[in-house]
C-alpha cells in the first residue's frame, strides 16, 4: 500500500494513505510487477506506440490532398478533452493521489475515459505512478531521465529517450499492484474497469468512429473520424503525458525544495491540462490543484473545482499559503 512520504499531508480531509517505502529505503521485490508475458506486453506497447505515427502519415497525405472534413477536427477535441482530462484528473489527481471524493459512478466514468487514452489499465497506470513518487529520481523510479544516466550529450539524451518512452518497455521497475494500488484492487468499480481495459479501448476507437459519422454524416467522415480522433489523437495524450516524466524531469522552474528534479514547465501546461507544474505537484502530491495562482494556468484544477460547486467532489484536498511559504523557505535557505 501506499504513501507519498516525501510529502506531508496538506488537509485533514482525506485520510493518509498507506504505508510504502520511505525516503533513502531500497527497491525490494514486494515493490515490483512481475510480468507475466513481457514479449507479449513488449509487442503490445510497440503496436501502440508505432499504430499513432503511421496515423500520423495518413493524416499528412490526407491534409496534403484537401481531404480534411471540419468535423475531423471536432472529434479530435472532443476526444482530447475526454481521455486527456479523464487522465489529469482521474487517473492521476483522483486514483494515483486522492485529492478529492466523488461518487462511484463518476469514477467510473472516469476510469472508462482514462482507459479511453490506451495508456493502459488504471491500477497499473496508477501503481507505476505511486512507485515514480516513492523512488522519484533514485534508484526505483519506473521512469527517470537520471537514474543509471551516462555522462554527456549522448548520456542526456538516453536518459530523456528512457524517461519518455524506453522504459515503457522495460517491466524491471514497475509498481506492484498489490504494494501501490490495493485500495483499488479493493475498489469494485475500478477493478472491473482495469480487467475489461481491451472492451473500453477497443470502444473508444468505435465511439471516434461514430462520432464522425454522427457529425458528418458519412462513412468517409467516420472513418477520418477514427483517424484523428483514435490515432492523432492517441498521439498528442500520450506524448504530451510522456514529456512529464522526462521533460519536466529535466528542463524548466525549480521553485520548491523537493529533493528531486522534478520542474514546472510553462510552455506544456495547457496542453497537459496544468500538469506541466510538476514542480509544484511534487512539492505537495496530494493537491488538487497543480497551478498555484492565475499565472499558472491549470485546466483539471478548474475542473475539480467545477465538480465540488455542482456537488460531483467533496474533501478536495488544497495547499494552504503558509506550506507554499515555508517550503519555498527552505529552498531559499539552502
Amino acid at each position: 500500500m501506499y504513501d507519498e512520504r516525501r510529502s506531508q499531508p496538506v488537509q485533514a480531509t482525506l485520510a493518509s494513505a498507506p504505508s510504502a517505502p520511505g525516503v533513502g529505503e531500497r527497491v525490494g521485490p514486494a515493490d515490483i510487477q512481475p510480468a507475466s508475458n513481457e514479449s507479449l506486453y513488449r509487442t503490445i506497447t510497440g503496436i501502440v506506440t508505432v499504430a499513432p505515427f503511421v496515423g500520423l502519415g495518413l493524416a499528412a497525405w490526407q491534409l496534403w490532398d484537401g481531404l480534411l472534413h471540419p468535423s475531423d477536427l471536432i472529434v479530435f477535441a472532443i476526444m482530447y478533452l475526454l481521455t486527456g482530462l479523464a487522465i489529469t484528473v482521474g487517473f492521476h489527481r483522483l486514483f494515483t493521489h486522492r485529492s478529492f471524493k466523488t461518487y462511484p459512478a463518476v469514477r467510473g466514468i472516469l476510469a472508462v475515459l482514462g482507459s479511453v487514452a490506451i495508456e493502459g489499465p488504471v491500477i497499473s497506470w496508477v501503481a507505476d505512478h505511486r512507485k515514480h513518487h516513492a523512488f522519484s529520481d533514485r534508484h526505483g523510479d519506473p521512469h527517470s531521465p537520471h537514474v543509471d544516466a551516462a555522462d554527456g550529450l549522448r548520456g542526456v539524451l538516453r536518459g530523456l529517450g528512457h524517461a519518455h518512452v524506453g522504459w515503457l518497455f522495460i517491466h524491471t521497475q514497475r509498481g506492484s499492484h498489490e504494494r501501490y494500488a490495493a485500495d483499488l484492487i479493493a475498489d469494485p468499480v475500478v477493478s472491473f474497469v482495469s480487467r475489461t481495459f481491451l472492451v473500453w479501448a477497443i470502444g473508444g476507437l468505435a465511439l471516434c468512429f461514430g462520432l464522425g459519422y454522427a457529425i458528418g454524416g458519412t462513412v468517409d467522415a467516420g472513418l477520418t473520424g477514427l483517424l484523428w480522433g483514435g490515432a492523432i489523437r492517441m498521439l498528442v495524450v500520450h506524448h504530451v503525458t510522456y514529456s512529464i516524466n522526462s521533460l519536466c524531469h529535466f528542463f524548466g522552474r525549480k521553485p520548491f525544495d523537493t529533493g528531486d528534479e522534478s520542474r514546472n514547465l510553462a510552455w506544456l501546461a495547457l496542453p497537459t491540462f496544468g500538469e506541466a507544474w510538476h514542480n509544484n505537484h511534487h512539492a505537495f502530491p496530494t493537491s488538487a490543484a497543480h497551478g498555484f495562482g492565475w499565472r499558472q494556468p491549470d485546466v483539471s484544477g478548474l475542473v475539480i473545482r467545477a465538480m465540488a460547486a455542482v456537488g460531483l467532489a467533496w474533501d478536495v484536498v488544497y495547499v494552504p499559503a503558509e506550506r507554499m511559504r515555508a517550503k519555498l523557505q527552505v529552498q531559499t535557505s539552502a
